[in-house]
């Protein structure tokens, strides 16, 4: 028990709130109450609720983002209020801060390690809360990519049904209306049926799916187009679950799903290829070639459709905490970036659509979702994996709200002989459509045709 007089007199929260205050400056951005009862901060706020020192100790293990994670993980550290619009007020307050060159010095340090000192928050480092990945050999090769993937997308099927929609798309959905009783699922359904228009999927032709996730695109194009797909993962989860689905919607003669990696695939030429949310984890050294094995595939004049989360060069993976909890490995690069890598590799972009306002409402169904079904995820999986995906998918909210990421729809081809046929819409037979889903006036498609479309639903 800590029985320092000045702690005592001011609490722990006002002695942590005015330490927290000396080095960033300002007044806090939100309610703190300290475990032994105190509270300090504007009232009205969020309130950090302290429940152990070992969070402190934690952080100063762990400083920064990581050790934060681990002792809300662990529930050392809880959020009265809405987690997100207190993740939003911290990151405010660090922006400003950082803005106004505030930055800690010497004597804050020192001040910290005496409070600390007073606390009893030192000790040895306290366990981890939840197995992180444990990833070996070089970064991206085919047997650290698999166990990457594994770590996340093994987590269980009969999770990932808890928490997404009934086609199980696990991507940016596609928000076309704001009317009561529009759901995730039918903004998930526009969104394939917007890929699917915009490759100008028809009956018998080949499409390679790189990346299929529960194979939400590849079911939809074969029902919906009568295309004939070949679906690639590196998640022997998702294989099995695709593989239920083509058997129980009978569609044996049109999918075929596979566990491998996108650089095994000696099979083509295909109409078209499509990488939704996949390009994120294959690596910036090996972007080029990934670019230059998607356009080999394709035949020419075929069409290829990446769906790609993009940031920064500052921070061009997910953080501390995604990196250790969630997707190891990720790289995003600005969009002008994969862009360029496309082209070298000698595919033609025709279009480029902006989608990051679509991804804050389809996050924050999946964070809805989550809380609704908050006791049989914690039933499924364990209180500690439930709090990682809440503040997961709370956080990625967040950064798309505040564009410090971004999501787009990249369509490219690989271009046809000179003398050859001319090349079709960029839309295909969706040509001329005026409904909802085509969005905007049909383009033919050429490279020095470069549309940037930005779509704004709220």
């Amino acid at each position: 028990m800590v029985n320092n007089a000045a702690v005592l007199r001011g609490g722990i929260a006002s002695q942590l709130a005015d330490l927290a205050c000396d080095v960033a400056g300002g007044e806090l951005p939100l309610r703190v109450r300290a475990w032994d009862g105190s509270e300090a901060g504007p009232a009205g706020e969020p309130v950090l609720v302290l429940r152990d020192r070992t969070a402190l100790r934690r952080v100063l293990w762990h400083p920064g983002e990581l050790g934060l994670a681990q002792a809300y993980i662990a529930g050392e550290i809880d959020v009265q209020g809405d987690l997100t619009e207190a993740l939003s007020r911290v990151h405010s307050h660090i922006s400003k801060a950082r803005e106004a060159g505030i930055r800690p010095g010497g004597r804050q340090f020192l001040r910290a390690l005496a409070l600390a000192g007073r606390l009893g928050v030192f000790g040895p480092r306290p366990p981890a809360p939840l197995g992180t990945a444990r990833l070996s050999g070089a970064a991206h090769s085919r047997e650290r990519d698999r166990a990457a993937v594994s770590y996340h997308y093994d987590l269980s099927n009969e999770f990932y049904a808890l928490l997404l929609d009934p086609s199980m798309a696990y991507s940016c959905a596609f928000w076309t209306s704001n009317e009561p009783g529009y759901t995730v699922a039918d903004a998930q359904q526009d969104k394939l049926e917007l890929i699917c228009t915009r490759l100008g999927l028809k009956p018998g032709m080949r499409l390679l799916d790189v990346g299929c996730g529960w194979g939400s695109l590849s079911l939809y194009a074969a029902r919906q187009r009568g295309t004939r797909v070949t679906a690639i993962t590196l998640s022997e989860q998702q294989r099995l679950f695709v593989a239920g689905r083509i058997a129980t919607l009978d569609l044996g003669d049109l999918v075929d799903v596979r566990l491998q990696d996108y650089r095994d695939v000696d099979s083509g030429p295909y109409d078209a290829v499509t990488a939704v949310e996949m390009g994120e984890h294959v690596g910036q050294e090996h972007y080029g070639d990934f670019a230059s094995r998607l356009l080999r595939v394709l035949r020419p004049g075929g069409r290829l459709l990446i769906q790609q989360m993009s940031r920064g060069h500052r921070a061009p993976g997910g953080g501390a905490f995604i990196a250790a909890y969630i997707a190891s490995d990720m790289h995003m690069r600005p969009i002008g970036e994969t862009i360029s890598a496309l082209e070298q590799a000698g595919l033609e972009v025709c279009e480029v659509q902006a989608m990051r306002e679509h991804y804050v409402p389809t996050i924050r169904a999946w964070l809805a979702t989550l809380e609704r079904r908050w006791a049989d995820v914690i039933a499924l999986v364990g209180e500690p994996t439930a709090r990682v995906w809440r503040l997961y998918l709370a956080g990625a909210a967040l950064a798309f709200a505040e564009r410090r990421m971004g999501v787009d729809q990249i369509i490219a081809v690989r271009p046809a002989p000179p003398l050859g046929p001319a090349r079709p819409p960029a839309h295909g037979s969706g040509a001329g459509r005026t409904d909802k889903i085509a969005g905007s006036t049909q383009r033919p498609c050429h490279a020095t045709d470069l549309v940037i479309q930005k779509e704004l639903h709220g």
